[in-house]
């Protein structure tokens, strides 16, 4: 089968594309691929990283207030049809899937144009404008949530989950706490913001410091790259407990989620696939700066079911955050009910569910 693939803008839209490619690679290996994306977009680097072909076209996004701008983005979008029109005739795939961003729109759009069969993937429970165009044109809609149902047509929709839950659940643990200098024998609670990191969650964190050192949990704190050296400067004040470590960044996020007991983070979609494919209760709070408010909902769709906390950034601070990880770490079956919670709603085997909608549609 060939594959063409887009998806870009953020990672939420990349790398569930990524695994979804890996794991179509390894039980498919006569597949083929091309990835059609942006060259200022982060895909371009990740992507190519990986020995996947790709491709770019310029597009921008719409203004959500009147502008001239919605224009050009118009014309981009035209221009970027005819594009992917040509591209789709020379490699001749047999399904095109999007995964979200705006480059989706012109080649899921030319590909529908063209009659190539097409997918969406959301990974959100709130869909952004994008997929909301394309959901008029594609054969199916694979969703991640359950509540994204709504917003598509019924006929086309499918619940697949997200393709990083089926990379993470196959993640072996490693001892990675032991090599951040903590205990593999504690309970223990990974707290991060993003890859970039959360200034409210540092300063929570930070000010939690000399309680920590009087907890039996220990903690793992992911500051971002761009927190990283103000952080290290408010711990050296404060002075670090030894059942903490600080850490700008971590590569081997799964194996390391392999390990954790308890995660407090921002409410992101592939990071809710994640855990809830481990089965692991989280502290959840989500971004009020994204579209829609969409963190939120996404949040709610595993405090709904007792898989959750959630803690509004608004009411942040070190007192509340100790006290949902003294609530969760120190009561053993609160733990355990969320912990069987979370994995109720995991989908560990979303890439073969996405694989096996596309092979349909591609054999019609």
């Amino acid at each position: 089968m060939k594959i063409v693939v887009s998806g870009g803008g953020t990672g939420g839209h990349i790398y569930p594309a990524l695994a979804l490619i890996r794991t179509i690679k390894e039980k498919h290996p006569e597949t083929s691929f091309l990835y059609i994306g942006t060259e200022k977009g982060l895909e371009s680097k990740l992507v190519t990283r990986e020995d996947i072909p790709f491709r770019s076209i310029e597009i921008t996004g719409f203004k959500r207030s009147i502008s001239m701008e919605n224009v050009k983005t118009v014309m981009r979008f035209l221009k970027g049809v005819k594009e992917c029109k040509k591209m789709l005739k020379k490699f001749k795939p047999d399904v095109v899937i999007g995964t979200g961003g705006y480059v989706c729109g012109p080649v899921v759009y030319a590909a529908a144009k063209l009659g190539i069969p097409t997918v969406i993937h959301e990974q959100n429970s709130v869909p952004g404008l994008t997929n909301k165009f394309l959901s008029k044109y594609v054969e199916k809609v694979a969703i991640c949530f359950e509540e994204a149902g709504s917003f598509f047509p019924e006929s086309k929709v499918v619940l697949t989950g997200n393709p990083r839950a089926s990379e993470v659940v196959s993640a072996k643990p490693s001892r990675a706490l032991e090599s951040f200098g903590l205990s593999e024998n504690k309970k223990t609670v990974l707290i991060f913001g993003g890859s970039r990191g959360a200034r409210p969650i540092n300063e929570a964190v930070v000010q939690s410091l000399s309680e920590f050192a009087s907890r039996p949990y220990q903690v793992l704190y992911i500051t971002g790259d761009v927190h990283f050296e103000q952080v290290q400067r408010e711990v050296e004040a404060a002075g670090k407990p030894e059942n903490v470590a600080i850490l700008p960044f971590i590569h081997n996020m799964p194996e390391v989620l392999v390990e954790c007991d308890l995660v407090v983070s921002r409410a992101g979609a592939t990071t809710l696939a994640e855990l809830t494919a481990l089965g692991v209760p989280s502290v959840l709070i989500p971004s009020p700066y994204v579209t829609n408010n969409h963190q939120e909902k996404n949040a709610r769709s595993l405090t709904d079911h007792g898989a959750a906390i959630m803690l509004p950034e608004k009411e942040l601070n070190s007192a509340s955050l100790l006290k949902n990880l003294d609530d969760v770490l120190l009561n053993e079956k609160e733990w355990e009910r969320m912990k069987e919670a979370a994995a109720h709603l995991g989908i560990k085997d979303a890439s073969e569910r996405l694989y096996a909608v596309m092979a349909e549609l591609a054999n019609k």
